[in-house]
């Protein structure tokens, strides 16, 4: 197998959970220009249906999967469906994410419920559903969680986040511990600062937008499809000695941290 044949999906298959918008629709273009057919999940049925079009008009293929990753208890229901419509699920993405912003003290327990139930639940239900169809089929896998800056750091204000997603990089050690006689890689990607929907407001101000691009070396934002190379690369067998480690898509801030 030649060094470009190794990042070659053809014939796998993808779930993205929060695909249909930002960094989500960025992994799941990379997935699909490395020849994956695609899941991509989400609330909305006008982003699915954009999202899904975006793909075919790149001459990939995708399906909508609409759930809702706060009723935990439906998930193994709905992940099964969409396992069905695909024909097994190769690579799982657990990219789907919420924020609620507050100080520590000011935060609603219902506001904290929500984020662990999208966040931190739902993902490791998903990832057990993966895992247990692969390990009865005696299929090897990838699993990818995303991660964050704020799985190393901290900024005012995110504390459920935060939370979450240092859980998240506990979670992708455990679960590559647990998984690895199964031939089940588990990876992480951390995002820096992305310009999409969720973080266009603090783009919008000035002071703020100036901080990250003096505090990120690379000196910008970072956009969508600069998810595509790393996705591809943890999905396929030009990895396949990588498990339990996060690549961090940050433009360099954790280095100056």
């Amino acid at each position: 197998m030649s060094n470009l044949e190794a990042f070659d999906l053809t014939g796998k298959t993808a779930l993205i959970t929060g695909g249909n918008t930002g960094i989500g629709l960025g992994i799941a273009k990379g997935l699909a220009r490395s020849g994956a057919k695609v899941a991509i999940h989400g609330r909305d049925e006008t982003k699915l249906t954009q999202a899904c079009k975006e793909i075919a008009d790149m001459g990939g293929e995708a399906i909508a999967a609409p759930f809702d990753l706060e009723d935990n208890e439906s998930l193994p229901a709905a992940y099964a469906q969409v396992s069905e419509r695909l024909g097994g699920v190769d690579v799982l993405v657990n990219n789907a994410g919420m924020q609620c912003r507050g100080r520590a003290d000011q935060i609603a327990l219902n506001d904290f419920n929500r984020i662990l139930k999208v966040n931190l639940t739902a993902p490791y239900v998903l990832s057990q559903c993966y895992a247990r169809e692969r390990i009865a089929e005696g299929k090897e896998g990838s699993l990818i969680l995303i991660a964050s800056l704020m799985s190393e750091a901290s900024r005012p204000t995110t504390s459920p986040y935060t939370a979450t997603k240092g859980a998240i990089r506990q979670l992708v050690k455990a679960f590559a511990v647990d998984w690895a006689d199964f031939g089940i890689r588990v990876n992480g990607i951390g995002p820096g600062y992305i310009q999409t929907g969720m973080t266009q407001p603090l783009l919008d101000k000035p002071d703020f937008d100036a901080w990250v691009k003096q505090r990120t070396p690379l000196g910008r934002w970072g956009q969508p499809q600069d998810f595509e190379g790393a996705a591809t690369f943890l999905a396929s067998n030009a990895s396949r000695f990588i498990t339990g480690q996060i690549i961090y898509v940050d433009g360099g801030w954790l280095a100056t941290f």
